[in-house]
């Protein structure tokens, strides 16, 4: 899938420079920077929508006690 992005020209000189001393394309980096960063960015925002969700009421919350109560794991 083909897609465009805007980069601020400081950014694309680094990444220029990276692919022009590394024999690699400026495509390659890109995918390895989205690939390795998109898992952290799920994390993050994801969490964050549960965490309103939670502060709102509307996400149901369990006590650690409680957890490891109805799991057995203080007998």
């Amino acid at each position: 899938m083909a897609t465009s992005v805007r980069l601020l020209p400081e950014t694309e000189q680094r990444l220029d420079f990276l692919a022009a001393h590394t024999g690699r394309t400026k495509a390659y980096y890109l995918r390895e920077i989205i690939e390795r960063g998109i898992e952290e960015m799920e994390d993050y925002y994801l969490a964050s929508g549960v965490l309103d969700r939670v502060r709102k009421g509307a996400e149901k919350v369990h006590s650690s006690f409680q957890v490891r109560k109805d799991l057995g794991l203080d007998d």
